[in-house]
C-alpha cells in the first residue's frame, strides 16, 4: 500500500523551495506572535488557549492541510504529468495511500510542531494546553489530508475549493451558525483534545465519540473515493 518511489517524488514537489517558504509562513507568524503575547502579557491560560484556538488550530492548520492535500496530486493531474505515474506497475490505491501519508507527515510537521512549541511560548503547557492543541493539530492533519487530497483528484480548483471550506465553512459559518460546528474537522479535533486538558480551556461542540467516529470516516471516505476517480483517468493507450 506504500511506494517509497512515490512517496519520495511527493516529498520533492510538496518540499521544493517555493512551496516549503510558503509552507513556513503560518508556522513563523505563529511563533512571532506567541513570543510577542507572551512578552506582553506573560503567561496566561486563556490567551494561550485563545491564541492557540484562534489561529493555530482554525486558520494555520486547515490551510497548510490544502496546500499539502492538494499539492500532493493536484499539479500532477494539471499539467498531465501523472499519466507517467499512472503508467508504472503501481496500484491506483497505492499511489492514493502513499500521497496521503506523505500529505499527513508534511501538514503535522507543519502545524503541530509550531503549534506545540507556540504553547510552551505562551504558557508553559499550563493545564496542558500545548498538548492539547498539539494532539487537535494532528488529528484534524490526517482528516484535512484526506478531504483537500480529495479535491485535488476530482476538480482543478481544489485550492479555492480547500480555502472556502477553511475559511468560510469552518471559520465564518462554524462561529455563526450552531449545525455546521457539527460538521467542521476543527471541532472534531478538539473533542479529542478535550481530553488531554486540566482545565476547561479546550471545548468542543461535538461528543468525543461522535467526533472520533467522523474523522474515520470522512478519512476512509475520502481516501477511498479519491483511489476511484484515480481510477477512472485513462492513459491514451488505454482507450
Amino acid at each position: 500500500m506504500y511506494d517509497p518511489t512515490v512517496a519520495r517524488l511527493t516529498y520533492r514537489a510538496l518540499l521544493g523551495r517555493r512551496r516549503a517558504l510558503i509552507l513556513a509562513v503560518l508556522p513563523v507568524l505563529l511563533l512571532v506572535i506567541s513570543a510577542a503575547v507572551r512578552g506582553l502579557s506573560g503567561a496566561d491560560d486563556q490567551v494561550a488557549a485563545d491564541l492557540l484556538g484562534g489561529f493555530a488550530l482554525a486558520t494555520m492548520v486547515p490551510i497548510i492541510g490544502v496546500i499539502a492535500g492538494t499539492g500532493a496530486i493536484g499539479p500532477e493531474i494539471d499539467d498531465g504529468s501523472v499519466v507517467y505515474l499512472l503508467a508504472k506497475p503501481v496500484k491506483r490505491s497505492t499511489i492514493i495511500f502513499t500521497k496521503l501519508i506523505v500529505a499527513i507527515a508534511v501538514t503535522m510537521a507543519f502545524s503541530a510542531i509550531p503549534t506545540f512549541v507556540a504553547g510552551l511560548i505562551l504558557n508553559g503547557n499550563g493545564q496542558q494546553i500545548a498538548v492539547a492543541y498539539t494532539v487537535a493539530a494532528l488529528v484534524a492533519s490526517i482528516a484535512y489530508a484526506a478531504m483537500f487530497l480529495l479535491l485535488g483528484t476530482v476538480t482543478r480548483h481544489a485550492v479555492v475549493f480547500g480555502l472556502v471550506y477553511a475559511l468560510v465553512w469552518e471559520a465564518l459559518f462554524g462561529s455563526l451558525v450552531q449545525g455546521a460546528r457539527t460538521l467542521s474537522v476543527q471541532q472534531w479535533s478538539l473533542a479529542v483534545a478535550q481530553k488531554v486538558t486540566d482545565g476547561d480551556l479546550v471545548t468542543s461542540e461535538v461528543g468525543l465519540s461522535t467526533a472520533v467516529i467522523l474523522l474515520a470516516v470522512v478519512t476512509a471516505g475520502a481516501t477511498w473515493y479519491a483511489g476511484q476517480k484515480l481510477r477512472t483517468l485513462k492513459l491514451a493507450g488505454e482507450e
